[in-house]
């Protein structure tokens, strides 16, 4: 903010100054056309006679009368004899105010003379000139003082708030069109109450909240919320980013925080709405040598305004943050943020009401299925769903229908997770090795007890060098809870290492390709969680590394050992023992099923993608599957 208003006031002043000389360039330009030419080009652009000339005219008689202005030094000769409307022929004078010998011989040869005086008109001039020069100049510094003192009401503005403020905010937002999070919104909907009627809670003793925390990933609807409240609620609104507090220069940020709850205050009962909080709320004495930046300044003044010697009645600060793990303890203490809602992605019953809320304004087919749409977008938040529906709208126009149909929503789905669909792959030895590779992680995901449920299996490539992929639902429950058995993380790593067992299967060990590299590092990263985090080894249950080995503003610089050397030996065989059992049984499952792997295999290059129902029932006519995807394929 500091950089553009800089460039901004210099640019100014280089223009006024380049205004002002302008003006009086022109202006100089003007006078000097309306000044009387010199002589030397007076004489050059009129038809004039020579000194000599003259005299032997005047000798000669063919002079009728003489006008000399001795100002100028010019004689004006009418000729004998020439036309009544014909214009004085001019004579430059060598003897200008001393021309007594020409007077004699002009009235020696009876020539009427006339001697004019126009030092009065000369002096006129030069007084007209000059003054608008001077007016020229004085308004070129008047321009200059008017844009100095604006750039001076600039400066001074620097410590005024630039939060947007509205006396009655119409966001267009209610509760009712925030879905997916209703337990935040039960929460908040208590602040409103507060806000329309404090007198049923301090009646009884209860303290109005001064602050509410909204935490949650990014596009879980956060800000949403904020403008829902500020709908509901009916009173002044202020909302700010936090980063706009932040300035280079020293005290403008603090400045800033104190006009906005002076503001705050003259129109209380009010909400005071911070967006992205930890751009000034950051913890304080972070980074080399910790500091007494702006930064902390600023957060030192909100500190204060929040929960100081004075009080803010009838404020309430609603801040909304991705990072509260970097917020200084100071502010999240109770009497500042009173209230911490997590704002959590939504569940299955949240996705299918957000849904529902985006596909008000869009023309869907009837028989689309918000439902099963819901079941298929596990993890997505309010956002994403959003962005999905655009998607599908967006790819339904490109193939000019005129409602979106459950194909576009499957690709939509696909190309915001996946990536974009490219042209297919020709026939070739690529495409066979790309089929078993798929084809491995698909069977694996079917014919294992603890698996997800398969979705779909293609071979068609997409952008960021995909060759393929092997889709599966997760499971709500365990999505939603986030409880991991080792029995569903066994086989999430075994399913992992299908791709790559299958091609060693087929193929051989020595033409396994590099295409389970992002396999391998998904298997390499859960089994050491299971080995380190959730105590699921032959070492124990111990807990050993940290959740967060980050390095945070210059803290944890020096990485530290959290285990002896032997310990992290054993860690690294107990990880290399459980991808290898994983890989054997792999490889075992899918050499007793190598029929039915080379018939899919020939199905998938045939069809190039497989949905999951058909899957299955390709698999059932040769073994048995787990009893929770009968109902699906049968």
């Amino acid at each position: 903010m500091t950089l553009r208003f800089s460039g901004k006031q210099s640019s100014l002043r280089p223009a006024a100054g380049a205004t002002a000389t302008g003006l009086m360039t022109i202006g100089w330009f003007l006078l000097q056309s309306l000044m009387p030419l010199p002589p030397a080009l007076a004489q050059a652009e009129s038809d004039e006679l020579t000194y000599g000339q003259f005299l032997q005219k005047v000798e000669q008689g063919e002079v009728e009368s003489v006008e000399i202005d001795e100002a100028r030094g010019i004689a004006y000769v009418q000729l004998d004899g020439a036309a009544e409307d014909a214009p004085p022929q001019e004579v430059m004078l060598f003897a200008e105010g001393g021309n007594a010998e020409l007077i004699r011989t002009l009235t020696a040869n009876d020539v009427d003379v006339d001697i004019r005086d126009s030092s009065g008109s000369g002096a006129l001039a030069w007084l007209a000139t000059n003054s608008l020069l001077a007016l020229i100049l004085i308004f070129g510094l008047l321009m200059l003082l008017r844009r100095s003192a604006s750039g001076a009401g600039n400066a001074m503005s620097f410590g005024k708030s630039k939060a947007r403020f509205q006396m009655e905010a119409k966001t267009g937002v209610v509760f009712d069109d925030v879905a997916g999070i209703e337990e935040a919104k039960e929460e908040l909907q208590e602040v409103v109450s507060f806000l329309k009627s404090p007198e049923k809670f301090t009646a009884i003793g209860a303290r109005i909240p001064k602050g509410v925390l909204l935490i949650g990933q990014p596009g879980t609807g956060k800000t949403l919320l904020a403008k829902a409240i500020a709908g509901e609620a009916a009173v002044p609104f202020f909302s700010i980013s936090g980063s706009e507090f932040v300035e280079m220069f020293v005290g403008v940020g603090a400045s800033r925080v104190r006009d906005l709850f002076r503001k705050a205050k003259e129109n209380a009962p009010c909400i005071v709405f911070i967006d992205e909080i930890d751009a000034v709320g950051r913890q304080r004495g972070t980074g080399i040598g910790g500091g007494n930046d702006e930064r902390e300044q600023t957060l030192n003044q909100l500190l204060t305004e929040m929960d100081g010697f004075e009080g803010n009645s009838g404020i309430i600060v609603i801040a909304a943050t991705n990072r509260v793990d970097v917020l200084d303890l100071a502010l999240l203490r109770p009497g500042r943020f009173d209230r911490q809602v997590v704002v959590d992605l939504p569940t299955y019953k949240g996705r299918l009401s957000i849904l529902e809320v985006h596909a008000r304004d869009k023309k869907i087919e009837a028989e689309v299925s918000l439902e099963a749409v819901a079941r298929r977008t596990p993890g997505f938040s309010g956002a994403e769903l959003a962005n999905l529906l655009n998607e599908a709208a967006i790819l339904t126009a490109r193939r000019r229908k005129e409602a979106m149909g459950m194909v576009e929503i499957e690709d939509a789905i696909d190309r915001v997770t996946i990536g974009l669909s490219l042209t297919p792959l020709l026939d070739s030895s690529r495409k066979r090795m790309t089929a078993y590779h798929e084809v491995g992680h698909a069977l694996l995901t079917t014919l294992l007890t603890h698996s997800d449920e398969l979705n779909k299996v293609t071979i068609i490539p997409r952008s960021g060098g995909i060759e393929g992929f092997t889709q599966s639902l997760p499971n709500e429950d365990i999505i939603d809870s986030g409880l991991y058995t080792r029995n569903w993380l066994m086989d999430r790593i075994t399913v992992a290492l299908g791709g790559f067992a299958a091609e060693a299967e087929v193929f051989g060990d020595d033409e396994t390709s590099t295409g389970a590299s992002g396999d391998i590092q998904q298997v390499s990263n859960l089994a050491r969680q299971m080995v380190t985090l959730y105590g699921m080894s032959e070492l124990g249950p111990l807990a050993l590394e940290s959740m967060d080995n980050q390095v945070f503003l210059g803290r944890n610089l020096m990485p530290r050992n959290e285990v002896s050397e032997e310990m992290a030996g054993k860690i690294d065989a107990q990880v290399r023992g459980i991808a290898l059992s994983c890989l054997n049984r792999a490889r075992t499952m899918l050499r007793q099923h190598r029929t039915l792997m080379d018939n899919l295999v020939d199905a998938l290059l045939e069809r190039e993608t497989i949905d999951g129902d058909e899957f299955r029932q390709i698999v059932r006519q040769y073994t048995e599957i787990p009893e929770k995807f009968l109902v699906k394929a049968g």
